[in-house]
């Protein structure tokens, strides 16, 4: 069917009169029932949302009264209720509130032509009927549509305001009102993965989400593929979920260190402090998890440039080309020295692991048996992976 009968035409044409009552009805009497509906502000519910209802009911008997079914509004009809929905978003006005008065609103209508259809008009009647459902799907869509486009946008927005705040912060190139007191500064790596740009956003956001469930509030963060840091202002240290909720959504290889800035102009030092615990952890063979500076604190001192740093890094440059031979050395200087521990974490036979420590002896002249050489190993193989990166 393509167009109405003359009878249903005529019933709507009889109800046009009575679009500003019922716009009034609508928006005073049965939207009150919404949940959330009285809690806008007067001048939406009273003057804008009148408005549309107003609009609506006059655009479909208008409409239905010239004969049309299915075929779109003309003049732009849909685009009026698309800009209500952006304005909508933007207020923050929920989107099922939103549908809920456009479906009452058709139930409103359907009300009306039922009352004022005359014995014998059924059949006009039904065709109206299926004339407003047909109407009130490509309105919700539309609303739907557009709504969701606006909120998308506002989201957008409002994250790439939180990255440059983030930027600046780390960059040490802004001064932010509220970041006063102490800041907790949180340095994330992630488990190195082949991806594509989708997969990166994807984990991108699967973090960020994190973050805010975890703190409770939207965090400002800088992050990609690789990692990135996370301020919280006001807060000192991790909540105890924490690491359990970020592992859910980076993986099992995330590392994170936690470190705390006195105010916004100390946050750079102290996320390059973060990055330092985190790439000293990582070269020390520890397990991926939160990293704390007391655990890595020789470490740590031991891999702090100085003017002997890069001879010795040099140390281990006989070492080169042979990963077997450095995987050996990290792990065993990991293990305290213990060369069956050592032999179990590789796969190796005790006296596989003997033989890798006195080539490694013989190739660089190190005695790791005694404390001096452990130690300047370590401090190489530290100030190494710092070049490395």
């Amino acid at each position: 069917m393509d167009s109405l009968s003359p009878a249903a035409r005529s019933l709507a044409a009889r109800c046009e009169p009575r679009v500003n009552e019922l716009a009034r009805r609508m928006t005073r009497t049965v939207f009150e029932d919404l949940h959330g509906y009285a809690e806008l502000p007067v001048d939406v519910r009273d003057v804008e949302i009148t408005a549309t209802a107003r609009r609506g009911l006059r655009q479909f008997l208008r409409t239905a009264a010239g004969g049309e079914v299915l075929r779109p509004a003309a003049d732009g009809g849909l685009r009026y209720f698309q800009e209500r929905a952006h304005q909508r978003a933007d207020e923050g006005m929920p989107l099922q509130l939103l549908l809920s008065t456009y479906t009452s609103g058709a139930h409103v209508l359907w009300q009306a032509l039922t009352d004022a259809a005359r014995p014998g008009e059924e059949s006009a009647l039904t065709e109206l009927c299926g004339a407003l459902i047909a109407a009130q799907g490509r309105v919700i869509a539309a609303v739907t549509e557009s709504y969701l486009d606006e909120q998308a946008a506002i989201a957008a927005e409002r994250g790439e305001q939180r990255r440059s705040l983030a930027r600046a912060l780390l960059e040490g190139t802004r001064k932010a009102e509220g970041w006063e007191g102490p800041v907790l500064v949180v340095h994330l790596r992630f488990a190195p993965r082949q991806s594509g740009g989708v997969a990166v956003r994807r984990l991108v956001r699967r973090v960020q989400t994190a973050l805010d469930r975890v703190f409770g509030t939207e965090v400002p963060a800088l992050l990609d593929g690789t990692g990135g840091h996370a301020l919280v202002p006001g807060r000192t240290e991790l909540p105890d979920a924490a690491t359990a909720v970020l592992r859910e959504a980076a993986g099992p290889g995330l590392r994170l260190a936690a470190t705390v800035a006195s105010g916004a102009a100390d946050i750079p030092d102290a996320a390059r402090v973060g990055e330092e615990i985190v790439r000293v952890a990582r070269a020390c063979g520890h397990a991926p998890g939160p990293h704390h500076l007391d655990d890595v604190l020789l470490e740590y001192h031991l891999s702090r440039p100085s003017a002997g740093s890069a001879r010795i890094a040099a140390l281990l440059d006989p070492l080169a080309g042979r990963p077997d031979l450095t995987a050996t050395l990290r792990t065993h200087l990991e293990q305290r020295q213990d060369r069956r521990a050592t032999a179990r974490i590789l796969g190796l036979h005790p006296n596989s692991v003997d033989y890798r420590l006195a080539r490694i002896t013989e190739l660089t002249g190190l005695d790791l048996g005694t404390p001096r050489d452990a130690a300047l190993a370590l401090a190489a193989l530290l100030l190494g992976s710092r070049q490395a990166n």
